[in-house]
């Protein structure tokens, strides 16, 4: 027998076997059936949550001890891609890098972001997912903005002389586990079947909520009692270096990164003067009926100097943007129209 007959003959059975073994003689797409809607999903602390955006879904307003604040409003919300069929928000208020990952850590009542992710991997097809987490691990940038609230109320020095030389470090120390967070979601959509290029992992950072030049009759209990060297610090290191920490956090986890940290440039909190509807931040933010309530008063202060429904429409306009892009980075800056823009850098 010639070699090109004996090659057939060995072929035949060989294509049989394959037949009869698998329902299909083609890969089984990765994820869910070939029908399956396809979802947005979003992960992360306030900034993705919704925080300060109000219309917090039933169930995280405390109820129960969930203090979420998922808002109908969040960013997510607003990001539009073409053929997503349905929008999860599993983000958390306060949750940490940790959360978002494999965890068996609770907070809010809520245990692993990740493991939600995968429950929604097996039923629908996810195309992307939105990941906004970090602030509340090393860099407590939340406790930083109450110490220099305390700062301006005791009179005492700018609390960022006593934080700069530390926040560098506290960023570097919450980078390896944001990284941690992202690998984590990797995994997952991995064992479910996904590949990495069947879906788009998105990183984006935080915008400073805060500047210096606002009226002077609002650097007070009235708006943002914070004092000037400190709204400097904020606007100018602290979010810059956090957006750096998250860079690279995205980069090593081979997710794109979108830089939000100029994207409330002039829209700050208090900013707007007399004109609160022209800012994209929240005020000091005092939830007079919950100091009523034991159970609400620690979380009174909760929604001060977040992004309010402006805000996350924005952010999601330019979430949009960017998510039309290949792109690995962008940044979020204000158009000629005002409105945010995706500006992306070059491969």
């Amino acid at each position: 027998m010639s070699r090109r007959l004996l090659s057939v003959a060995l072929i035949f059975p060989l294509i049989a076997l394959s037949l009869l073994v698998s329902d299909s003689p083609y890969p089984a797409m990765p994820g869910p059936g070939r029908d399956a809607p396809r979802a947005l999903v979003a992960l992360g602390d306030s900034t993705m949550a919704g925080e300060g955006a109000g219309s917090y879904e039933p169930g995280t307003d405390g109820e129960n001890g969930n203090w979420c604040h998922r808002s109908t409003k969040a960013s997510v919300h607003r990001t539009h891609v073409d053929g997503v069929d349905r929008v999860f928000n599993l983000a958390c208020s306060g949750a940490n890098a940790e959360q978002v990952g494999l965890t068996d850590q609770v907070r809010n009542t809520e245990g692993s972001q990740a493991r939600r992710l995968a429950a929604i991997a097996r039923e629908y097809r996810v195309s992307v997912v939105v990941v906004a987490v970090g602030a509340n691990d090393d860099p407590r940038f939340a406790d930083v903005l109450g110490a220099c609230l305390r700062a301006w109320i005791e009179r005492r020095t700018d609390c960022a002389k006593g934080m700069a030389d530390e926040w560098r470090a506290r960023v570097e120390r919450m980078t390896p586990k944001v990284e941690r967070a992202l690998r984590d979601v990797r995994q997952v959509l991995q064992e479910e079947g996904y590949t990495p290029r069947s879906y788009t992992l998105v990183l984006q950072s935080y915008a400073a909520p805060v500047a210096p030049g606002l009226p002077f009759e609002l650097q007070n209990l009235a708006g943002c009692p914070l004092r000037t060297g400190d709204l400097e610090w904020v606007r100018d290191r602290a979010v810059e270096q956090l957006s750096g920490g998250l860079r690279t956090a995205a980069k090593e986890a081979g997710a794109r990164f979108l830089d939000l940290a100029k994207a409330g440039e002039k829209r700050e909190a208090c900013t707007g003067g007399d004109r609160a509807d022209r800012e994209w931040f929240t005020r000091l933010t005092v939830d007079f009926d919950g100091l009523r309530d034991e159970t609400r008063a620690r979380h009174a202060l909760q929604e001060s100097f977040h992004p309010n429904d402006r805000g996350y429409e924005q952010f999601g306009r330019c979430m949009s943007e960017f998510l039309t892009t290949t792109a690995r980075e962008g940044s979020c800056v204000a158009g000629a129209d005002g409105n945010l823009t995706a500006v992306v850098a070059k491969d």
